[in-house]
């Protein structure tokens, strides 16, 4: 006989995740589709879309307060959902692929970038905006940086993923992580 509220457990956890995957890929169709919007109705989105994670964001601080079963397992997820809300990480891709802990899909779409770049597919801009937020995820996932990795994120890290940085790296004082988070969200909707 299964020990009480595994299957519950396993119920909810892939409930969540299924919501986090369903903000983060309308975070990333909106952005996709922001030249065929007017700057009114992306805004409006966007800010609907910021709702819904910190509506989301509250709930999980309900859960982990309740149910400390979950609170290891959670903290991806408050942390990938509190870089979304800061902005820190503007590719919801990287914060998905972060969320899930998944080095080796954030690898993978580091060296893809980097032969996008070197073909000129993609514009420098660009590429050192998602390289800062997918090194970054690999250091908080604990993955081991190059040198010249180290020397890129220094040289180039801005102040959001810097605040990112400071805020979540003590993962058990969540109170600083969702105190960043409304801090973030109530700078959004104004």
């Amino acid at each position: 006989m299964a020990s009480r509220g595994t299957t519950e457990t396993s119920k909810l956890k892939q409930n969540l995740e299924e919501q986090l995957d369903r903000l983060m890929q309308q975070l990333q169709d909106l952005e996709e589709c922001r030249e065929e919007l007017d700057a009114d109705e992306y805004e409006e989105t966007k800010k609907e879309t910021l709702e819904q994670l910190s509506e989301f964001n509250d709930s999980l601080k309900k859960i982990m307060s309740g149910d400390m079963t979950l609170v290891d397992e959670l903290g991806g997820m408050q942390l990938a959902i509190q870089a979304a809300i800061s902005q820190a990480f503007k590719t919801p891709e990287v914060i998905r692929m972060f969320a899930k802990k998944q080095p080796r899909q954030l690898r993978t779409r580091l060296a893809e970038m980097d032969r996008d770049l070197m073909v000129g597919k993609l514009p420098r801009d660009l590429y050192t905006q998602q390289k800062l937020e997918i090194l970054t995820a690999l250091r908080k996932l604990g993955e081991k940086l190059t040198g010249d990795d180290e020397m890129f994120l220094s040289t180039n890290a801005g102040t959001a993923l810097s605040q990112f940085e400071r805020v979540s790296t003590d993962l058990g004082s969540g109170d600083k992580v969702f105190a960043l988070a409304s801090v973030e969200v109530e700078k959004a909707k104004q």
